[in-house]
């Protein structure tokens, strides 16, 4: 007969480790969720309209440039439609723009929360980075929608295309992203000297024009600008006829990992003397 105290005894040691582990494998996921809704609290709930300013922000910018444009040309660089060929341009720079600016501004935000054990800096990063690039991948989605249901653009669709041109753009937010929240951390001008020097990206990332048409030596300057690779696949990806071939994967991949491991490598050297500034 089983003693009425053995069932009620306390669980043994190997299940008190695996409810532990159990536990700590789940505490990253649970921290990161809490952030992002915080995130999303601070940055879109303050204002009115919230995440339609967001969307508004491209959208102006694509009809800005589809007008003043169109007054001057008959038609754009690719194709007979304006809008589709500025938003192929214009939405890959916001997303990048948006998620490297999210991103390094990771431990200035969350500096209060990363004096709690359970936060890390890895959690503050992800969520600022997961936040960002969902919400730029959705007002891509929404605007190109929009614009290929509006508009007839005779454009073709390659999915795989549209994955790499997105692909690079997050990664290469996410590294320059990493590198900035070092550098805007530990000396406060480099975000202001970081503005200015990345004010004419918008000139010379592909976003205007399309990189054939820029006369030599000026383009094989900018082909070491990676996102005039972003721009030339995504467009690639909506023009049959354009086949974009600078375009290198490896090279924007590339960057973005060393950027994103040279910051990382600094956060994790210099943590202590940025959490005292």
């Amino acid at each position: 007969m089983t003693d009425a105290s053995s069932s009620s005894a306390p669980p043994t040691k190997g299940k008190q480790l695996r409810a532990v582990n159990r536990g700590k494998r789940f505490a990253m996921p649970r921290t990161i969720s809490a952030l992002i809704l915080r995130e999303m609290g601070g940055t879109y709930g303050r204002s009115p309209g919230g995440y339609l300013w967001a969307l508004a922000e491209p959208l102006l910018g694509i009809a800005l440039l589809s007008a003043i444009f169109s007054i001057g040309f008959r038609s754009p660089r690719l194709g007979e439609n304006f809008p589709i060929f500025y938003a192929t341009g214009v939405l890959p720079f916001f997303l990048f723009n948006d998620v490297s600016s999210k991103t390094a501004q990771a431990v200035n935000y969350s500096r209060q929360l990363l004096a709690y054990p359970r936060v890390t800096l890895i959690d503050a990063v992800l969520a600022r980075y997961i936040l960002a690039l969902l919400t730029q991948l959705l007002i891509s989605y929404v605007l190109l929608t929009g614009i290929l249901w509006a508009f007839e653009t005779r454009t073709t669709l390659e999915v795989d295309r549209v994955l790499m041109a997105y692909s690079m753009a997050a990664a290469l937010g996410l590294g320059v992203g990493i590198l900035n929240c070092f550098l805007m951390s530990m000396f406060q001008v480099w975000q202001r000297a970081y503005n200015i020097m990345t004010r004419p990206l918008l000139l010379v990332s592909g976003v205007i024009f399309i990189y054939e048409s820029i006369p030599d030596p000026y383009q094989s300057w900018l082909w070491w600008n990676p996102l005039m690779h972003v721009t030339g696949e995504l467009r690639g990806a909506f023009y049959k006829s354009y086949e974009a071939a600078y375009v290198t994967p490896a090279y924007v991949f590339g960057f973005a990992a060393i950027s994103g491991a040279v910051g990382l490598l600094f956060l994790w050297r210099y943590y202590r003397d940025i959490m005292e500034l």
